[in-house]
């Protein structure tokens, strides 16, 4: 009878440290790939701020660093190989591993579409198999594209220029006829400033935060592509998580999802913002604009053709890019 007595509380007991396992508050440890109180920076800090203080007991985030802390085209292997847990960041910044991640950018379907057509999860899934990663959502949707230069394209031409680039328009620059230089946001200005580059991609918001538009003279419109900063996490650590954890988490996420009509309005600030701090708006003409936005399209998705005759099908269809 004791031995009966003592195995009963034995199972009682590790049923409770299971329980109590389960229910533990569970940090994860996050970081950006934006510079501090940057636009993008401060869309993730209000995130983990908004979670830190609903998910006390459930799940929190401990915040610690963006560039400063691990340069932004690692960050996508500390994310696969566990080193963090969560990083605010894009495709754009792990396409060594993801090439089908720079699709994120070139779609103009929206989220919502996405989380219902499939396309959602077949990103997902890629992401997952072939870098260990979850895709739990966007924070941005709406916002373009656009170059920026300090010398005034000649006859609407970039033939010849030096652009500050990353994957997700190297070809188009290419294209263009100008030469794309892969350079970290953080050594811009000075790249500016040195004549190591004549101009840059960047989105419509930002540029003040970082100090560029001190080196900055005409920005060309239209804008191209779909800007696109996500949350990554880790697999492993995400299969960790209990249902409370990983819905709370998931709900946090489409609540920073509702929030996509908010970028698009300070676009149009950061526009009226520019002109008044002195930058040319240098509109092409119809015809050539068309022409502009047709030559990004179809160089984004030749690429996504070359790097992954896979799912490059797929993702035409449910990302948008069937015809291109």
């Amino acid at each position: 009878m004791k031995n009966k007595f003592t195995l009963i509380g034995i199972a009682a007991a590790l049923s409770f440290a299971t329980f109590a396992a389960q229910s533990a508050e569970v940090t994860l440890k996050a970081v950006s790939v934006f510079a501090k109180d940057s636009f993008f920076d401060r869309t993730f800090e209000k995130f983990v701020k908004k979670v830190n203080a609903e998910g006390k007991g459930i799940l929190q985030i401990n915040f610690i660093g963006g560039p400063e802390t691990m340069p932004p085209f690692e960050v996508g292997n500390a994310v696969r190989a566990g080193v963090i847990d969560l990083a605010n960041t894009t495709g754009v910044f792990h396409a060594n591993l993801v090439p089908e991640a720079l699709a994120l950018s070139f779609t103009s379907v929206p989220m919502a579409t996405l989380r219902t057509n499939g396309g959602y999860e077949l990103m997902d899934k890629i992401h997952r198999e072939k870098a260990n990663m979850v895709w739990l959502g966007r924070e941005t949707e709406g916002l373009k594209y656009h170059i920026y230069t300090n010398k005034k394209p000649t006859n609407d031409s970039f033939a010849g220029m030096k652009l500050r680039s990353v994957p997700v328009y190297r070809s188009f620059f290419q294209s263009l006829g100008a030469a794309p230089l892969q350079v970290p946001p953080g050594e811009v200005y000075t790249a500016l400033e040195r004549g190591v580059v004549d101009g840059y991609g960047w989105p419509s918001v930002g540029i003040f935060d970082l100090g560029w538009q001190e080196k900055t003279k005409y920005r060309i419109d239209p804008g191209f592509y779909n800007v696109e900063v996500s949350l990554f996490m880790n697999q492993d650590k995400f299969k960790k998580l209990d249902d409370k954890q990983r819905e709370f988490l998931q709900k946090q996420v489409a609540e920073l999802e509702g929030n996509f009509a908010h970028d698009i309005e300070l676009a149009a600030e950061e526009k009226k913002k520019l002109i008044a701090g002195g930058i040319e708006i240098i509109d092409l003409p119809p015809a050539e604009a068309a022409s502009f936005v047709a030559k990004a399209d179809a160089a984004a998705w030749k690429a996504i053709d070359q790097t992954s005759p896979k799912n490059a099908a797929q993702l035409r269809k449910l990302f948008g890019g069937e015809g291109k």
